[in-house]
């Protein structure tokens, strides 16, 4: 698709580090794409392609299926995010599907670019390293959290870590926008249902209360405390 005026990678933090006119001939050799909400900018069927993606308007999700065809969500690129940088650096086939959860703008680029790019600008290799690397960490994470949690707890544990304290009111946290129920149980690996159960009775708890696209968190080391309770337990039935 043709660039136009809006076309802009200043915004993405990975490339903050360069000076303008770097950026510049970066902008002029990416290609650049509108993408609607829900429509798939990179199937793991198609091995065609390595290219790096920047999110420079919009928000996506990385996401895998089972195969009875249940959706696995992996992590979510916002606004000035990147992805698609292992297949850009290793030409291997994409391990995950990418889908626009909101209406996006794409830049992407070529792998031999991508890779020149960091040769010549070591800072940037550093911290791509270091993403790698918290996607190593969170994966261990993930495989701990299925190995030693309920469907359940996963639920308890996802929205721990999507809360963020409330700023008018320290005491309790804030899931601000809360998601679909669907999508909280594709990052928990669980179905629609058992988080329908589960917010079911952390309402009736007092522990959690929706407002809205706002969920509240009101007790929040109870929900802790419930996560801790039910691993420990499992660890020790086996």
């Amino acid at each position: 698709m043709e660039r136009d005026s809006t076309d802009d990678l200043s915004r993405i933090e990975l490339l903050s580090k360069l000076d303008s006119e770097t950026l510049r001939n970066l902008t002029r050799r990416c290609r650049w794409r509108r993408i609607a909400a829900k429509e798939t900018i990179v199937d793991s069927d198609d091995d065609q392609g390595h290219d790096v993606f920047f999110v420079a308007e919009g928000r996506v999700r990385i996401v895998n299926f089972s195969p009875a065809g249940k959706e696995i969500a992996f992590a979510n690129i916002p606004q000035g995010g990147y992805f698609g940088e292992l297949a850009a650096l290793t030409d291997r086939p994409r391990t995950a599907s990418v889908v626009a959860v909101t209406a996006c703008r794409i830049a992407s680029l070529a792998p031999s670019i991508f890779r020149q790019l960091l040769l010549d600008h070591p800072e940037l290799g550093i911290d791509v390293i270091r993403q790698l690397g918290e996607i190593v960490q969170q994966c261990d994470q993930r495989i701990m959290d299925l190995s030693t949690l309920s469907a359940v707890q996963r639920v308890h544990v996802e929205l721990l870590n999507q809360a963020e304290v409330d700023e008018s009111n320290p005491e309790q946290w804030i899931i601000r926008p809360f998601g679909t129920h669907s999508e909280i149980a594709a990052h928990a690996s669980t179905t629609r249902e058992t988080v329908a159960r589960t917010m079911t009775a952390l309402s009736v708890a007092g522990i959690v209360e929706r407002k809205g696209r706002e969920l509240f968190i009101y007790d929040h080391e109870r929900l802790e405390e419930m996560v801790e309770s039910g691993a420990a337990q499992m660890l020790a039935a086996r």
